[in-house]
């Protein structure tokens, strides 16, 4: 193949073969070496694009923290509120505490306070308590009416009350299973019975 001779040529001649000569090293250096530059680039536009969403999110949730940080507290209250109704431990004194101020209060007086073995629901434990009482209508009325006022959720099922034969303060004997629950497993060790 003979060498180009631009020489003898027109002006324009030279001008295509040079467009032609710059048009090839422009598609081969646009081949070669700016595609993986490009795709870079537009890799690293898509990443800041990302982290700008992300930064947008960031900020906007920031925005609610303080709204967070308050939903949190109302929930926290609920929480201890609920655990009081139905708390996770059994609190064997503190319900002996409670039933024995009951009995200061009111004029009758406790013959059986027994703790049964737990009975295990899907969720929670019940926890019935057999108890025996000595006492008039009146004050075993208000003895119910002071439980139900109870934190505590307490239950009073199975009650028989019977009058006594003897005379004298206390006119009644009633038996009842009072029932309270536990959030969650019981543990049956620290159960007292008391007489």
């Amino acid at each position: 193949m003979a060498a180009l001779d631009l020489e003898n040529r027109p002006w324009y001649v030279a001008a295509i073969v040079g467009l032609i000569i710059a048009g090839g090293l422009y598609w081969a250096s646009d081949a070669y070496w700016f595609k993986g530059i490009r795709k870079d680039i537009e890799k690293r536009t898509k990443d800041l694009t990302t982290l700008q969403q992300k930064v947008r999110e960031g900020k906007a949730a920031e925005a609610r923290l303080p709204q967070f940080r308050e939903e949190a507290e109302r929930l926290e209250t609920e929480l201890q509120r609920l655990l009081r109704i139905l708390p996770t431990a059994m609190q064997t004194d503190e319900i002996i505490k409670k039933i024995k101020s009951l009995t200061e209060r009111g004029a009758f007086r406790f013959v059986t306070f027994q703790p049964q073995p737990f009975v295990k629901k899907e969720f929670y434990s019940e926890w019935p308590i057999r108890v025996q009482l000595e006492g008039n209508y009146h004050e075993l009325a208000l003895f119910f009416d002071r439980l139900s006022r109870f934190s505590r959720i307490i239950n009073v099922e199975s009650m028989a009350i019977k009058a006594l034969e003897r005379s004298g303060a206390y006119t009644i004997n009633s038996n009842f299973t009072m029932k309270t629950f536990i959030y969650g497993q019981a543990e049956q060790a620290g159960v007292r019975r008391q007489r």
